[in-house]
């Protein structure tokens, strides 16, 4: 927080959240809509899993769902050193 960091995540849109299960399966913070897309660090993914079965979930690293969060796509973190 000192060093602006959650600020440039909320600015691009990135929700923050405390540690916790329920985005990993949908059940906190609301739920992925058809044709919706998501980047994410969890450690599973299937069909349906947050969300409608239609949309569409993105594993990655801590890195790169932090330099997708302030680029607001997936992107590469080594941009970001």
């Amino acid at each position: 927080m000192q060093e602006g960091i959650l600020e440039i995540f909320v600015d691009a849109g990135a929700l923050i959240c405390n540690s916790t299960c329920g985005p990993c399966f949908g059940g906190h913070m609301g739920l992925l809509a058809p044709g919706e897309k998501c980047v994410a660090s969890i450690n599973r993914n299937f069909q349906g899993r947050m969300g409608s079965p239609e949309s569409e979930v993105f594993l990655g690293s801590p890195a790169t769902v932090a330099a997708s969060a302030v680029e607001g796509i997936i992107a590469d973190p080594r941009n970001h050193l």
